[in-house]
């Protein structure tokens, strides 16, 4: 390979990653925070109900997901996929922003938590396609030999945005007293989002629209429901394929950042510690799971995801409700590796098997429906089906439940790896 195309690919990476990066930064930095906002928006004598209010409105960002990732999707295989990449990341940079701003409940009353529902809706619509979007871009542009390595760096920019969150988190956690981050500091990783806004935006300015699109040509908007009607196989399957990702990530890192400060009575500073560990991990084994993918294929390591999950999440749990903070630690970074395995081969798998004119709507879709429906929903499920039961064990059925249809799933599908991306129109 020539060093032009070399260095063509790693901006284009940088780029995808730098959006990934800004829109999972800023949606996942709410689930960090439940506890805070929950106190600043839902005040209650009951710090649980105000939990369980702040959770509820992390789940109605992503319910408007299904919706952006219908628009978003069908946007970006009608024109193109650089414009509404850029369109989500002005958008989601702008709503953060403004959260970060948002007067409390104390102060404008009733209308802080319309207009915090109001700004997590514009988040769930903006990020619904940024992922399947610039995954299947950095896809359209790779060689076919490299599409599972050079793809897997869309997820490495996605959950780097997440870890980021949670890094700030614990930094400003560990030098403000409790009453400071309750009352202020919180707002810290909302209003840097601004810097990373511009520098994403930037970056993605002077993108070249993907090949795939060139070839095909501009397409029709309209029918804007030819996805569903076309691809309905492929995307009850991809959906089914990816529900054990977003339950099984909310729960080991969303969820338990405030689980492992309510029910084992660690600092908000340890939790989101702990969190940022098992990210790092994660995020590390993105390149060589991709790497893999392009060497053994895609099913073995979707399965391994799956099996691991079945099998493991039971005894990782209780390592993660353990007295020893080591245990612990070690508990939620090999959730972080048995996540490793499946999440950046889920989207390439569909994506090689789909035409240009579904790719992203496919993809966006079930993404939407299965991260907005199911994942969103997990936190706040976790936390009753917890408070219920009384049983700290209970989002491990969660997990189990959607490992089994994921496998289900991915023993259907069959092997794309050696298959070239389709062009068609």
């Amino acid at each position: 390979m020539t060093r032009a195309p070399t260095q063509s690919i790693r901006a284009k990476i940088l780029a995808a990653g730098a959006g990934n990066f800004l829109e999972w930064y800023d949606f996942a930095v709410y689930g960090f925070f439940a506890a805070a906002i929950g106190k600043q928006f839902f005040p209650s004598d009951d710090p649980l109900a105000s939990l369980l209010s702040a959770f509820g409105v992390f789940a109605v960002g992503y319910g408007a997901r299904p919706l952006g990732g219908l628009i978003l999707g069908r946007l970006a295989d009608a024109y193109g996929r650089r414009p509404v990449m850029l369109f989500s990341v002005a958008v989601m940079g702008g709503a953060t922003f403004c959260i970060g701003l948002l007067p409390s409940y104390h102060t404008i009353g009733v209308a802080a938590p319309v207009i915090l529902i109001a700004l997590r809706l514009l988040q769930g619509f903006s990020v619904a396609g940024e992922y399947t979007i610039s995954t299947v871009f950095l896809l359209e542009h790779a060689p076919r030999h490299r599409r599972g390595f050079i793809s897997s760096w869309s997820m490495v920019g996605e959950l780097s945005g997440i870890v980021t969150g949670s890094a700030i988190g614990a930094l400003a956690a560990t030098f403000l007293t409790e009453t400071q981050m309750q009352d202020w500091g919180w707002r810290i990783p909302f209003l840097l989002s601004a810097v990373i806004t511009v520098l994403g935006y930037w970056l993605r300015h002077g993108l070249d629209e993907s090949p795939s699109m060139a070839e095909a040509g501009p397409e029709p908007l309209l029918p804007l429901l030819e996805a569903l009607q076309s691809g309905w196989r492929a995307l009850v399957c991809y959906i089914s394929l990816i529900l054990v990702g977003g339950v099984a990530f909310y729960v080991a890192f969303i969820y338990s950042a405030s689980d492992l400060e309510l029910h084992m009575n660690l600092s908000i500073a340890k939790a989101l510690d702990i969190n940022t560990a098992g990210q790092l991990v994660t995020i590390a084994l993105f390149p060589l799971a991709g790497y893999m993918a392009d060497r053994i294929g895609r099913k073995p390591l979707a399965i391994m995801a799956a099996m691991g999950l079945i099998v493991f999440s039971w005894p990782l749990w209780w390592m993660m409700h353990h007295d020893d903070f080591a245990m612990i630690l070690i508990g939620q970074c090999l959730f972080g590796v048995i996540l490793a395995c499946g999440y950046p081969v889920y989207s390439l798998m569909m994506a090689e098997a789909l035409p240009t004119r579904l790719r992203c709507s496919v993809l966006s879709i079930g993404n939407g429906i299965a991260y907005g429906i199911f994942g969103g929903m997990t936190p706040l499920t976790a936390t009753y089906l917890v408070e219920r039961t009384g049983n700290d064990f209970s989002p491990v059925y969660l997990i189990l439940v959607f490992a089994v249809i994921s496998l289900l799933a991915v023993l259907r599908l069959p092997e794309t790896r050696p298959r070239p991306v389709e062009n068609a129109h």
